[in-house]
């Protein structure tokens, strides 16, 4: 059974929050409305606070259980039935990433560079962590991060991840004729990150089917928003779009009604049949 709720905040994410947290629910649980946007006014004059809407699926109604008979005196009372749960679903591994052969860091090389640079930042962030350099398919490097406190590296949603890479491009590629691409990776978080942003699209694409109504995801970045667009290309009954401004930009989710099928006409039918 569907349901949904609507929460105030200062802003758009504090309300989300709020609700996310009364409601108990993830954010992939749920889809999420803008009712309203807030406004902070001047001075605190003519403030107006968010408002979301979030839909979710909450359980249906359970039938009303009959009273109970009267028991008889000194008759002690019946302990109460514990409810079954089904067993969770078994939740498939992921696969374990391949190991890439090392680039060789001779002097003066991309690989050096790169790895002088980086090495120098994450002392820097107080990050001890060990450093895996590969070639990329293409051409340029893929580096792999592992290590404690790697979650610093990484940050929310991976913000602080991308902004070292752009560092990293920027530093490595700067004054040279040639400019490959530095993909920097954290514990493998960007191939986990995809995968659960197909898991995500699916996931909303059959509530736009279900429902037969459009659904908003959060806020995301270009890289990500490709990745939603990519996994539902090809997904029947749904075509998808981004919506808003850069950092608020986000994916939207459309049921497409399907075409009806053209008739033939009777006259053409008898035709066929002659």
């Amino acid at each position: 059974m569907q349901r949904s709720v609507e929460f105030r905040g200062k802003t758009t994410d504090d309300a989300l929050a709020a609700g996310l947290q009364q409601l108990g629910l993830e954010r992939d649980d749920v889809s999420v409305e803008i009712v309203e946007r807030g406004k902070k006014g001047v001075f605190g004059i003519g403030a107006v606070d968010a408002v979301v809407r979030i839909t979710y699926e909450g359980p249906g109604e359970e039938p009303k259980e009959k009273p109970a008979p009267k028991a008889e005196p000194k008759a002690a009372p019946a302990a109460p039935r514990a409810e079954r749960k089904p067993a969770p679903a078994p939740v498939k591994p992921a696969p374990a990433p391949v190991p890439k052969t090392p680039v060789p860091k001779a002097e003066g090389s991309q690989a050096e560079r790169t790895e002088q640079f980086l090495t120098g930042l994450l002392e820097r962030m107080g990050v001890e962590a060990e450093m895996e350099i590969a070639p990329r398919e293409g051409g340029g490097l893929d580096v792999q991060l592992t290590g404690s406190g790697i979650g610093a590296v990484i940050g929310r949603r991976g913000e602080t991840l991308d902004a070292i890479q752009h560092l990293t491009n920027y530093v490595v590629n700067r004054g040279g004729d040639r400019k490959d691409h530095i993909n920097v990776d954290a514990e493998h978080y960007r191939a986990k990150r995809e995968e659960s942003l197909v898991h995500l699209a699916e996931k909303m694409a059959d509530k736009a089917v279900k429902y037969k109504r459009s659904m908003a995801l959060e806020p995301m970045n270009s890289y990500e928003r490709h990745v939603i667009h990519t996994a539902l290309q090809d997904y029947e009954g749904v075509t998808t779009s981004s919506i808003g401004t850069e950092p608020n930009r986000r994916v939207v989710v459309s049921y497409v009604r399907p075409e009806p099928e053209k008739k033939e006409s009777a006259s053409n039918s008898y035709k066929e049949w002659c």
